[in-house]
This record gives C-alpha cells, structure tokens and sequence, in this order.
C-alpha cells in the first residue's frame, strides 16, 4: 500500500474539520472527500518516487526526469506516464510531424513542453503561462532534462503573437482553464489558421465552449474530439499489492468534470 505517515499536514485536518463540523451537506462530505483524495494522492506520490525514482514511468515521455512538483493537477499519473493518456496517439502524431515550432499554451510546470522538447530535438517550444510560480518550475524542469536552449519561457499570449504560427509548421497545445474561448478566435488571431491545434475545452468553466470553438475551425481545420479514459495498464507491477481505492487514486487527474480535447488540423 501507498507510503504513510505519522502525521497529517495541519491545513487538511483544518479543511476538513470545518467542513464536517455540525451536520454536513452532500455538497460538504464531497469537498471532504475529494481533500482527502488528494491527501491520498500525495502520499501515492511519494511511494512512487521513492520506489521508482523521479522519472516518467511509461507513454510518450518515458524517461523525462520529473522533479519538480505539479503545477495544476496530479503529479502520481504523470509519473506513471498516464496522464492524459487518450492524448498519446496524438501526442506521437505531433512528435512524428516534427514541427519546427511547438507553442504550449498553459504550459504549467512544463510537462507537455519539456516532454516534447525530449522528443523533438530540431523543435523551438514556447512555453507560455501567465502564472510566474509555473515559469520557475518550468525553467527547472527543462534544465533538468538538458533542454533548457530550446524551451523558451514567457507570460502571457496574445493575438499578435499567434502571428508567428504563419511563419513555420506549428503546432499549438492550449490549456487554460476556459481561457480558451477568447484567445482561440481566427477573426482576431488570423495567426490560427495557420497552425495545427490541440486544445483542452473546459466545459465546467465556460459551457459551450467546445461547441463554439469546433464552429470557428471548421471551415479551415479537419476536427477530432478525444474524451478522457483511464486504465491500468500503466499501474507497476508492484501495485497488484494494493488496494483498489489507492490503485484508482493514482490514476486520478483531480478533474471535476469533463474536458473534452479537439485536435484540430488544417486542411491540405
């Protein structure tokens, strides 16, 4: 079973005090039960790490030294190579394209950027994320895994930016939490049409969203939805020892909801 320890962290035991204290709602015992998730979570992590090293387990970006802690989400499934893991086939496709220019919009810590920096040693990747804490994680990321020069960091994107998708093949991962909606507009990013898109719709956040945005590309781009799955083909061999509550825990993302991705590519 997952690592334990003697003590736990005082903000959980707070957050979850003050949620149980009186006579709890259905909505109250869910946030209850989702911060211990998460506290289990962290522990999954640990042992992990502790038994098989700081590295990408399986999937496109095994191998990929992984340190730094996550920026967003669970840390366990992309140790394990699992994240996402309905985006592998298009994750290879995007590596075997070998675009000269890879833009991560949302980049986080950088898992998505300095894994295909691993993968595509001719690639310029752009990491782009507003948040100056996932910057520094992903600057260290990328020196970890000795693709530093090629991973260029910066803040926020905007329209004018996407102008440089008309200057090479490029290929635009987005991730950014219902952002999406403004900043993926041809009419005010020509820049887009140009580039081929991956991008992860947050429905729970702005509804409609992967509607709207499938009817912008459209008439330029060739579309595929990809839901989420998850499996256990990731799990180690060592996991079989465990429970099934931990051996589910590590494969979860923390998502609340559905996040459908579109993979948008342009027409020939």
């Amino acid at each position: 079973m997952a690592q334990t320890q003697n003590n736990t962290p005082p903000h959980f035991v707070g957050q979850i005090t003050d949620l149980l204290n009186g006579n709890p709602t259905a909505q109250e015992l869910n946030a209850a039960l989702r911060i211990l998730a998460k506290w289990r979570t962290q522990l999954i992590e640990n042992t992990i790490v502790s038994k098989d090293g700081a590295r990408v387990q399986s999937g496109p970006f095994q191998g990929m030294t992984y340190a730094s802690r996550a920026s967003e989400g669970a840390r366990a499934p992309r140790l394990l190579g699992c994240y996402e893991a309905s985006l592998a086939p298009v994750i290879e496709e995007i590596i075997a394209q070998a675009y000269p220019v890879v833009v991560d919009i949302g980049s986080a810590e950088g898992y998505y950027a300095v894994g295909l920096a691993r993968r595509m040693p001719d690639s310029l990747i752009h990491a782009r994320d507003q948040n100056p804490a996932a910057q520094a994680l992903c600057a260290e990321l990328a020196a970890l895994n000795g693709v530093a020069e090629r991973v260029r960091i910066g803040g926020e994107i905007t329209y004018d930016d996407l102008a440089l998708c008309t200057e090479q093949d490029t290929v635009i991962i987005c991730d950014i939490e219902g952002a999406e909606r403004a900043l993926l507009d041809p009419e005010k990013a020509p820049g887009l049409r140009a580039a081929d898109v991956l991008v992860e719709c947050h429905e729970r956040l702005s509804p409609g969203v992967t509607a709207e945005i499938e009817a912008r590309f459209t008439p330029t781009h060739r579309i595929t939805r990809i839901d989420r799955e998850m499996s256990s083909a990731a799990l180690p061999a060592w996991m079989e020892e465990w429970s099934d509550l931990d051996r589910a825990l590590a494969l979860w993302e923390w998502r609340g909801g559905p996040t459908p991705w579109l993979w948008m590519t342009r027409h020939d």
